[in-house]
């Protein structure tokens, strides 16, 4: 097993920025992470899983090691359910559409997001109605300091909105090798989020399954949002802020099309792509950092932007949101 160095991590990245790690290398299972941690034990490494909710802003000291554990197993069935574990690196596409081949209920909705298994639960990503915590069953971590492996249920997770332990308390301090998900043997469906309804009619589905719902969510997400293959990009920027119920109906007076969804608890949630939308962000674009035309809440390397370019042109979005709204976003994906 090798470190490798001043390793270009353009490809790991979906933004494709192209930073600098000093030390970089794989790891396939949980030995090999110990041994790449005796071989340089100083500071805390970066770990890598889809690279799919992060800026690279500079390049990187540190050791920077990438998730590629694999394996989707059923590891236990009662009877409603099967109980699937997947290992931190697979792509979470393709585990979602496992799951759809084998006929495992629940994951439909989250189709087409990109990044990898173990950076799910760290996010709590979520679309169309549904977030992982919904199927969500226990993860297994490694502790970087301790070197001992520790498993998470759903309340040691402390799931929020695009949030979790990992982003806070526990930040840095684990690297996710395996999640179990507790997934249906008979559907339920979710399509009264958004388009999905809409687009299973454009597409003239009688019988009602869980590969229509997510070939249904693929297209409504392809024909707003850019692939990172094509246009770098970490999808959503930023999160649907909330605000107070009474702030939101001052809102609804000055600004009558304003979008709103009640968030329980007295709290509304704005659509942040909306309110940046009437900035007049949508298609912006300087050199190669800009707003995506389709959807101004995703920021957009168009091939030479830098981390720090996408950095300053998100900080320049929240200024003038916060100016004209009152409201202050927050970014949803890493900066680094």
């Amino acid at each position: 097993m090798q470190i490798q160095e001043n390793i270009s991590l353009k490809p790991y990245n979906t933004f494709g920025i192209n930073a600098t790690a000093k030390h970089f290398a794989p790891f396939a299972d949980v030995d090999q992470l110990n041994q790449l941690l005796d071989l340089k034990g100083t500071g805390s490494p970066l770990i890598l899983g889809g690279g799919s909710n992060m800026l690279l802003t500079r390049d990187l000291d540190t050791l920077v090691l990438k998730n590629e554990i694999t394996g989707i197993t059923i590891t236990g069935e009662d009877e409603n359910h099967f109980y699937v574990t997947a290992g931190g690196g697979e792509n979470w596409h393709k585990f979602v559409l496992h799951c759809i081949d084998h006929g495992y209920a629940g994951a439909e909705n989250l189709s087409l997001i990109p990044g990898s298994v173990g950076a799910s639960p760290m996010q709590n990503i979520g679309a169309y109605g549904m977030e992982l915590k919904d199927i969500f069953y226990q993860l297994e971590a490694f502790h970087i300091a301790d070197r001992q492996l520790v498993h998470f249920k759903l309340n040691d997770c402390r799931f929020g909105y695009r949030d979790s332990v990992f982003k806070g308390k526990y930040k840095n301090q684990f690297v996710i090798t395996s999640v179990t998900f507790r997934l249906l043997k008979t559907p339920k469906f979710n399509i009264t989020y958004g388009a999905i309804q809409q687009e299973l009619n454009a597409m003239n589905i009688n019988d009602l399954s869980i590969r229509a719902v997510s070939q249904a969510v693929i297209n409504i997400r392809r024909s707003k949002l850019p692939d990172p293959n094509v246009i770098g990009n970490a999808g959503s920027f930023f999160k649907n802020p909330s605000v107070p119920t009474e702030q939101f109906e001052v809102l609804k007076r000055n600004f009558p099309g304003i979008v709103g969804f009640s968030n329980g608890s007295n709290y509304v949630k704005l659509a942040a792509g909306w309110l940046i939308e009437q900035c007049g962000w949508k298609g912006y674009r300087k050199d190669d950092a800009g707003c995506y035309d389709k959807q101004a809440l995703v920021l957009v390397n168009y091939g030479g932007a830098s981390g720090t370019d996408i950095l300053a042109l998100s900080t320049e979005i929240m200024h003038s949101v916060e100016k004209k709204f009152g409201v202050l976003l927050e970014r949803e994906v890493n900066i680094i």
